[in-house]
């Protein structure tokens, strides 16, 4: 059969579609890719003529996606279209939206497979686990259990990155890449899928929720990558790098030997030790992130369910720094509970760390999370999920009080962290709604030298020199070419689009962008 996904340009590789496709191709299927925003999308997909068209959506983009299935199935009545990914995964009920013939929950490689061969042999299908299915007949709603989750990841094979580089060459001429070496996490967080993934879909324990792929298996996956692709600079996706400390002494020994490419983690603060830290510099490992999320122990341990102690957070931070790593954090403001007191400590907590790279996300309770249910018990106010917004970081989603006043901070909060003498001015200026643009611009600016900066610690790993890779320059092309094309999109571009799309170039600038594969924006 014939399978289509559709999705966004997003500014990194989708590791779950490579997997999809994975399998899909493994078990005798063709798979294709389609990225939009694309002038010609609807031609594509007519010419590819597919049998099934997949898509994969979060809250806030759903409706978004409904449309897009829309056009489609104007074009060709008869694709079968499945919906995955988070949103349908915690709003089944999402099936009922028109055009839609099936969601898949959970993980999709092993459902997938089944469905399609089902379908190609012309069986009935709706008996198939990890899927609900709308009846072509009745309309009714056909609900199936969930199957197993994939306890071996080493048996997946590899992701089918081919898919990716074939729809997107920004993706392969990337310089810096996506890996993942895990699934699943331990940790109980309210705000995070995991726990509504791992208890309310699977109903597993940690041990069958939590797996770790082999230490040769991801080796030979990024030198297999490394030998057909560019790439000089591996991202590690996974929550907790440090997950396991005999899996991290085994990567950190023989990493560096067998592969030698600066990379970069996410650790846990409760689970680090300074050891790993000097492991992980001796490995090659040039910036590593800690979350944060909140300096109120209140909200971090009692609502967000972090587990984790001030001096947990303020070790692990003072050891990366100890070794010479770049100190990025992972920062949330408004969790139900708190006061803005609390939102401005956690910006002290940075301070006191000395961040190099302050992240910060708003707060969204989304579907099926614990967090939703927790903000409503005290009280609050949430938006309805279609009304939950396409960029999380612009607005919170719970109606607090001091609204306002938390959406400017976020805007503030990484300058003040690195400027920490601008504190009492922000304080006010925070105050001062009819400013809240300005300080989106100054956000987003700042936020872009930051990158910059980065960008420049990632060509000095990879010996890159001269003044084009210094944070001042590269931050003066980023802006120059960035306000270029914003100029050209809203005065030539419906004049010479078909000569030059601008979006992908500005799609370029954004591979590797900290704040997209952080998830904090």
């Amino acid at each position: 059969m014939k399978v289509l996904f559709i999705n966004e340009y997003l500014p990194q590789e989708m590791l779950g579609l490579m997997w999809l496709s994975r399998a899909i191709k493994d078990a005798g299927h063709e798979a294709k890719a389609l990225f939009i925003p694309d002038k010609e999308w609807l031609n594509k997909v007519k010419e590819f003529n597919p049998d099934v068209v997949c898509f994969s959506t979060t809250t806030g983009m759903h409706l978004y996606f409904a449309e897009i299935n829309r056009q489609v199935k104007e074009l060709l009545p008869d694709v079968f279209s499945i919906f995955g990914g988070p949103h349908p995964t915690f709003s089944p009920e999402y099936i009922e939206t028109p055009g839609i013939d099936a969601i898949c929950r959970g993980e999709g490689e092993t459902a997938v497979v089944k469905l399609l061969a089902k379908l190609q042999a012309g069986e009935d299908y709706y008996e198939t686990e990890n899927f609900w299915f709308k009846h072509k007949e009745s309309g009714e709603v056909i609900k199936n259990p969930q199957g197993q989750l994939i306890q071996d990841l080493d048996e997946l094979g590899f992701p089918d990155r081919d898919i990716i580089y074939e729809a997107g060459e920004i993706y392969a001429n990337s310089d810096r890449k996506v890996f993942v070496t895990q699934r699943g996490c331990p940790m109980d967080c309210s705000f995070c899928f995991h726990h509504a993934w791992k208890r309310k879909v699977y109903g597993a324990n940690n041990k069958q929720y939590t797996r770790k792929r082999s230490v040769s298996h991801i080796i030979a996956e990024i030198n297999d990558v490394r030998s057909k692709y560019n790439l000089k600079f591996v991202h590690f996706l996974d929550d907790i790098f440090n997950l396991r400390s005999d899996w991290l002494e085994e990567f950190c020994e023989r990493y560096p030997k067998e592969v030698g490419l600066p990379f970069d983690v996410i650790l846990m603060a409760n689970m680090t030790k300074e050891k790993h830290i000097e492991m992980l510099k001796k490995a090659g490992c040039v910036y590593a992130r800690i979350a944060f999320e909140a300096a109120s122990d209140y909200i971090r341990n009692a609502v967000f369910r972090k587990n984790t102690t001030r001096d947990q957070l303020t070790n692990a931070a003072g050891w990366i720094k100890k070794y010479g790593i770049r100190l990025g954090s992972l920062n949330m403001l408004g969790g139900p509970g708190g006061t803005m007191e609390d939102e401005w400590a956690t910006v002290d907590l940075n301070i006191e760390c000395k961040v190099d790279h302050p992240l910060v996300s708003i707060m969204q309770p989304y579907p099926e999370f614990d967090i939703n249910q927790m903000a409503k018990d005290m009280g609050y106010a949430v938006a309805g999920y279609d009304d939950f917004p396409q960029k999380f970081n612009r607005t919170s989603s719970i109606e607090f009080e001091f609204k306002h006043q938390l959406e400017s901070l976020h805007k503030w909060f990484p300058i003040v962290v690195r400027y920490p003498w601008l504190k009492p001015f922000a304080k006010k200026a925070i105050t001062w709604h009819s400013l809240s643009r300005v300080w989106l611009v100054m956000y987003m600016l700042f936020s872009e030298y930051m990158v910059a900066e980065q960008a420049q610690i990632y060509a000095k790993a990879q010996g890159l020199k001269g003044i084009r890779y210094w944070a001042p320059i590269d931050f003066t092309r980023r802006l120059a070419t960035k306000g270029v094309l914003r100029t050209y999109e809203a005065i030539f571009s419906k004049y010479i689009n078909k000569f030059f799309d601008p979006r992908k170039l500005a799609m370029s600038l954004q591979m590797g962008d900290e704040r997209v594969v952080a998830h904090m924006d």
